[in-house]
């Protein structure tokens, strides 16, 4: 069984996510933990699993240490590499070229939703 959030279960209202910002997120425990994320950059969220593509480690040291200082890209906390805020598209680091796994997540009614 895996400690992934239902669909429809909602994470966070959105206004408790800054803007750009990213907020963690961590279900369950030992082999049935699931840890993601969701970034805000506007109305819009993407959702990601919280492992980095290099080495599988968390990205961020704390909840909401995912983004650089300006907002601009996802970053891991372990080696630097850089990450899209759109489809977790690693563009600098070890990984370039490979990809953030999603989480699917939806905004309704100003809640940040798993989808």
């Amino acid at each position: 069984m895996s400690a992934r959030p239902a669909l429809g279960h909602v994470l966070c209202r959105l206004d408790e996510i800054e803007d750009p910002g990213a907020r963690g997120f961590v279900f369950g425990e030992g082999e049935d933990r699931f840890a993601g994320f969701v970034v805000r950059r506007g109305e819009t969220v993407a959702g990601y699993v919280d492992a980095c593509p290099h080495v599988g480690v968390p990205l961020a040291l704390t909840a909401t240490g995912y983004l650089t200082r300006k907002g601009d890209y996802i970053v891991c906390s372990t080696h630097g590499a850089l990450f899209q805020l759109a489809d977790g598209l690693c563009v600098g680091g070890p990984c370039a070229g490979r990809s953030l796994r999603s989480w699917a997540v939806e905004v309704v009614g100003g809640e940040v939703l798993a989808a």
